[in-house]
C-alpha cells in the first residue's frame, strides 16, 4: 500500500507544479466591437451562416462596459466597472437590452449546456460542429421559457430571453444592469474542462481570451467565413487545458482509496462501500451543474466501488496475526 500512496502523492505533485506554471499577462490587446448596424439584414439572409442574436446591434452608448478583451481595471471615464482582487479579461462582448428582450441562436447547432450558472444567472451554449465553434449566451432568464439541453436549432431560433436585474446572475440587493454576455469559441463545450482559466463557460478570465480559442464576437458575425475545416482551437498541452480538472479528480481518487484502504484496516466492511458510493454521486452532481466535464469522476467511484464489493463478498475479511 506505500508504493500506492508514493505513486499517488508524485501524481499530486506533478499535477500541482503543471496547474502553478501559468503565466498571466500585464495586458492584452483589447478590440472595439465591429458596427452591426446591418445585423437585421444580416438575419434575414439565410444564405450567410451566422446571425447576431439579438434583433439589432447599436454600439456606443448602447453597449455594455465587457468589450472583448477588455480589463477589468477601472479607467476615469466608466462608471459601472467589475472590481476584482486581481487583473482579468473579458472573453466576450455584452450588449445592454431591456429584459424579456428575445436571444436566438447565431447558427445551426445542438444546446450543449442550458441551466444556472451563478454569475451567469440562466446559461446556454450552442455546438456549432460545422464551424467547430461554440456560442455562450449569459445573464437569460430563469422564470421566462428557454430551450432545454440537447435541443438541436437552427440559425435564428429562440432560445431564451434576457433576465431581469435580480435573476440574471444579480440579486436584489445587488441587481445586475441586463444584457446580454455573448461569446463564441474555437472548438465545441466537450473540448474544455469545467475549472481554471482554459473552463468552458469563462467570463472574466486571466489569460488573454485570444490565447484559449476565445474569438471576438463581432467579427465572426461581420466575417461570414468559415475556415476550412473549422476554427481552430488552441495548441497547447494536455495538462495545460485540464490540469486542474485532473487534479481536482485525483484529489478525490486519493480520499475514496484512503477511505477504502482505512475501512479494510478496520474491518468495516459495511464502510468499504461507502467511499466509491459517494465518488460516483459526486460526479454524477458535478457533471449535472456543470462543475466538472465528462463522466472521469463517476469512472473513478465505479473503480473504486468494485474494489470495496471485492473485499465486502470476501468472508471473513483476513485478520492481522498477532505478533508473540
Amino acid at each position: 500500500m506505500s508504493s500506492l500512496r508514493l505513486w499517488m502523492s508524485l501524481s499530486l505533485l506533478v499535477l500541482l507544479l503543471s496547474a502553478c506554471n501559468t503565466q498571466f499577462p500585464e495586458t492584452c490587446p483589447s478590440r472595439t466591437p465591429i458596427g452591426l448596424a446591418n445585423a437585421n439584414e444580416i438575419a434575414s439572409d439565410d444564405s450567410l451562416p451566422f446571425r447576431f442574436p439579438l434583433n439589432e446591434s447599436p454600439i456606443d452608448e448602447n453597449l455594455y462596459y465587457g468589450w472583448f478583451g477588455v480589463s477589468n481595471e477601472c479607467t476615469p471615464d466608466i462608471v459601472d466597472c467589475y472590481e476584482f482582487p486581481e487583473r482579468k479579461f473579458h472573453a466576450a462582448e455584452d450588449y445592454k437590452r431591456p429584459a424579456g428582450t428575445p436571444v436566438y441562436a447565431m447558427a445551426d447547432g445542438i444546446i450543449s449546456y442550458s441551466g444556472r450558472a451563478g454569475g451567469y444567472g440562466w446559461l446556454i451554449l450552442i455546438d456549432h460542429p460545422q464551424a467547430n465553434l461554440y456560442s455562450l449566451y449569459g445573464h437569460l432568464s430563469p422564470s421566462r421559457w428557454k430551450l432545454k439541453a440537447g435541443t438541436e436549432v437552427e440559425r435564428g431560433d429562440l432560445i431564451a430571453y434576457l433576465g431581469d436585474s435580480d435573476e440574471n446572475g444579480g440579486s436584489k440587493e445587488q441587481p445586475l444592469v441586463t444584457h446580454l454576455h455573448f461569446g463564441i469559441r474555437a472548438g465545441q463545450t466537450a473540448d474544455y474542462p469545467a475549472r481554471g482559466e482554459w473552463r468552458y463557460m469563462g467570463g472574466w478570465i486571466k489569460l488573454c481570451p485570444q490565447d484559449v480559442g476565445w474569438l471576438q464576437p463581432s467579427l465572426v458575425i461581420t466575417g461570414q467565413e468559415i475556415p476550412a475545416g473549422g476554427y481552430p482551437q488552441p495548441n497547447v498541452g494536455f495538462l495545460t487545458r485540464w490540469g486542474l480538472e485532473l487534479l481536482f479528480a485525483s484529489l478525490f481518487t486519493v480520499g475514496g482509496v484512503s477511505m477504502l484502504i482505512n475501512a479494510y484496516k478496520k474491518k468495516t466492511r459495511f464502510l468499504l462501500l461507502l467511499p466509491g458510493s459517494i465518488i460516483i454521486v459526486a460526479g454524477i452532481v458535478f457533471n449535472h451543474n456543470g462543475l466538472m466535464r465528462g463522466y472521469m469522476l463517476p469512472l473513478i467511484g465505479i473503480l473504486i466501488l468494485i474494489a470495496g464489493i471485492y473485499y465486502y463478498i470476501r468472508r471473513p475479511i483476513p485478520k492481522l496475526h498477532d505478533r508473540s
